[in-house]
């Protein structure tokens, strides 16, 4: 690997603190050693040793997306903070080639006191941006922001949310050649995640590096080409983003094993016996689960001035969800019928126009992906200036995990790819799924029930 690729290069980094029982401790060790040394003494220690980050070593090349995940207590805050230098290492080596831009946690960088105008002047000024390129970045700092006049009033006065709205704001327009991100990013509300997600693929297709922090594999599987496993135990492990959140899954679960599952052995055998005793004097083997939670999924109204872009020969009007009765619907549960409504108005000819949308999860990945291109190319459809279109696209609703899921929906004029986009509107309903049974995963089987037959002595 040339040494012209490499972004982020650490050498046997090493982090200790001391760590004392007593404030009066802290006053001992800076003076009694000193004098012990004077009287020809053993030196004596007032601390313990916490080293947070030993002997740590990786190479990040430019242009990759690098995860960093471990256990609470396994460093990663430590090492983001000697990434920007912000707090010194014990022993070992940085090498930062580039500009770097951090968002670490809630309100690091700013100053509770000063507004929000003064907090960006002041973040922009230490991240390398002279006043002339902050004055001509600031409006759109300030609209990516999205805080309205919350900018000209104190920081104290925000809440958690502005807060990262307006830090991620901030080191999204200073260039950075580095972006470096803790977990702060669960802070904002669905729609401004969507828009940070948007903003980190563009970094990432733009060939920027990024440093992504979290305690979610699902995240760092989905945005990290690599990961880096952190531990107290073991030195630090660099590979595939899938192979580490594996080995971190299998960390935690291990550990667990001792503590919560052996120790109640005689309790579950107890239940099993019992529970076998009954069947058997009920002279029967098989069980049918019981009733799945509803999974209740709120629907909010189209957004009218959401984020969009194209070319304009179509406009998106109105986009809902409806039953079979044709009655609007603010909610529905998982595996309910239900039909996804679009309808848009032309201003002009347009030629094999096509209709769809995307479900997003929270991390901007698409879920369902669906449209009107193959299901109606044989028509050879046209739209005419002043012509509206309504589209009906019905199904049963997805079991989605509990959370928040976005849906864009989008216009366009051709066959395949092969095609102009008209409008495109970003995140146009969001969807609340306020509870489901699932644990994992994204989506559950729709019509599902559970059975289970239990065999007993030589009945299998």
């Amino acid at each position: 690997m040339s040494s012209n690729d490499i972004a982020i290069r650490v050498s046997n980094l090493s982090k200790r603190y001391e760590i004392y029982d007593a404030p009066g401790d802290r006053l001992k060790q800076f003076v009694l050693p000193r004098l012990r040394r004077l009287a020809g003494k053993n030196n004596k220690q007032y601390f313990r040793e916490f080293w947070a980050l030993k002997g740590v070593s990786f190479e990040i090349k430019k242009g990759e997306t690098i995860g960093i995940i471990g256990r609470n207590g396994a460093g990663k805050s430590t090492l983001l903070q000697i990434l920007c230098s912000t707090l010194a290492p014990t022993g070992g080596s940085v090498e930062i080639r580039g500009r770097v831009a951090a968002l670490l946690e809630l309100g690091a960088g700013f100053n509770t006191e000063f507004t929000g105008r003064e907090n960006v002047y002041m973040n922009a000024s230490v991240l390398g941006l002279s006043k002339e390129d902050i004055d001509a970045r600031f409006d759109d700092i300030v609209a990516f922001a999205d805080i309205g006049d919350f900018i000209e009033q104190p920081v104290k006065t925000y809440s958690s949310g502005m807060y990262v709205r307006l830090a991620f704001a901030v080191i999204a327009h200073v260039n950075a050649d580095i972006l470096i991100i803790d977990e702060a990013l669960a802070v904002g509300d669905v729609f401004f995640q969507q828009k940070c997600m948007r903003f980190l693929r563009t970094v990432q297709n733009s060939g920027g590096t990024v440093v992504f922090v979290s305690h979610d594999t699902a995240a760092v599987v989905s945005l990290c080409d690599k990961a880096i496993l952190l531990s107290r135990d073991a030195n630090a492990v660099l590979g595939k983003s899938s192979e580490i959140c594996r080995r971190y899954i299998e960390d935690i679960y291990a550990e667990r094993i001792p503590t919560e599952t052996v120790v109640q052995t005689e309790t579950i055998d107890s239940f099993i016996d019992q529970s076998i005793n009954r069947i058997n004097s009920e002279s029967t083997s098989v069980l049918q689960g019981g009733a799945q939670p509803e999974n209740l999924i709120r629907i909010t109204p189209f957004r009218h001035n959401a984020d969009s872009f194209g070319h304009g020969g179509v406009k998106i009007e109105d986009v809902w969800f409806e039953d079979d009765s044709g009655s609007r619907m603010i909610s529905v549960h998982g595996g309910e019928p239900v039909n996804f409504c679009i309808k848009v108005e032309s201003y002009q000819n347009i030629l094999w126009p096509v209709i769809g949308f995307m479900l997003k999860d929270r991390l901007g990945q698409y879920i369902i992906a669906e449209g009107t291109d193959l299901a109606f190319r044989q028509h050879a459809i046209k739209l005419y200036k002043g012509n509206t279109a309504q589209v009906k696209f019905s199904f049963l609703m997805p079991i989605l995990f509990q959370g928040e899921y976005s849906i864009n929906v989008a216009v366009a004029e051709g066959v395949g790819d092969d095609h102009i986009q008209h409008h495109w509107v970003n995140d146009a309903m969001i969807l609340h799924s306020l509870n489901c049974r699932l644990v994992h995963g994204i989506c559950g089987l729709q019509n599902m029930s559970v059975g289970m037959q239990i065999f007993t002595g030589s009945q299998h």
